[in-house]
C-alpha cells in the first residue's frame, strides 16, 4: 500500500533554480528536482477504501491559488542536521489550505499528524554530516535569492516505503480557483493496489 501525503508541486523553472543548490556537503543525499514539493498533510500508510475516502473529501477543497514564497535555506535537526531545506513563508493563505487538509483527515478518523506545521521544501538528507559541515555549506549558499510562484493545484502523492526523497507519484491533483461546478475537470487517476 502507498504512503500518503497531500501537498504542493514545485513548477519546473523554481526546481531548476532549488538544484543549483546541490553538491558540495559531506553526507548529503541530494533530492532530485522533480521529486521536490511542499508537504500538506502526512497521512502514512492507509487502505484502499480509506484511501478512496481521502481522494474524495480532498475534492471538497475549493480555495484561491496561492503565493509560495522561498525564503532562504536552512537545517533541521539542530545538533543532530538531517536534513537540508529551503523555507517557505508561511502565508494566512498556506497554513489555512494546511489546516483544512488537517480537518479532513481527522474527520476521517486519521490520527492527529504531531509534527508542528513548517513550510518547506526538502533539499537533501543528511547522514553523518556534522554541524560544522553543514554550517560550512550554508555559509557558502548565502547569496541565495527569495524566489516566489504561484500554486494553482494541490496534489495527493503516493510514496514507497523508503528513506524519503522520492520516487512521489501524483495521485490526485485538485485546481485551486475557479472550480467549475457545472463541468468537474479534476484529475481522478488514484490506482491504488488491493482497490479493486
Amino acid at each position: 500500500m502507498p504512503r500518503l501525503f497531500t501537498g504542493l508541486e514545485i513548477p519546473s523553472g523554481t526546481s531548476l533554480y532549488l538544484s543549483s543548490l546541490r553538491g558540495g556537503l559531506y553526507g548529503a543525499r541530494w533530492i532530485d528536482p522533480e521529486n521536490y514539493h511542499i508537504t500538506l498533510r502526512f497521512i502514512g500508510d492507509i487502505d484502499p477504501r480509506m484511501a478512496r475516502e481521502v481522494e474524495t473529501e480532498l475534492g471538497d477543497v475549493f480555495r484561491d491559488p496561492l503565493e509560495i514564497s522561498l525564503s532562504g535555506i536552512g537545517v533541521f535537526g539542530g545538533d543532530k542536521p538531517h536534513a537540508i531545506i529551503g523555507h517557505v513563508t508561511p502565508t494566512r493563505q498556506l497554513i489555512e489550505l494546511q489546516a483544512e487538509h488537517e480537518r479532513i483527515m481527522r474527520r476521517l478518523g486519521l490520527p492527529k499528524d504531531p509534527r508542528k506545521f513548517t513550510p518547506h521544501v526538502t533539499l537533501a538528507r543528511l547522514r553523518n554530516s556534522t554541524v560544522l559541515d553543514v554550517a560550512g555549506y550554508l555559509s557558502s549558499r548565502d547569496a541565495f535569492r527569495s524566489q516566489s510562484f504561484t500554486a494553482t493545484t494541490f496534489a495527493l502523492f503516493s510514496a514507497r516505503p523508503s528513506t524519503g526523497g522520492g520516487p512521489y507519484i501524483v495521485e490526485a491533483s485538485y485546481t485551486l480557483g475557479d472550480y467549475d461546478f457545472e463541468s468537474d475537470e479534476r484529475n481522478w487517476t488514484m490506482d491504488f493496489v488491493g482497490s479493486k
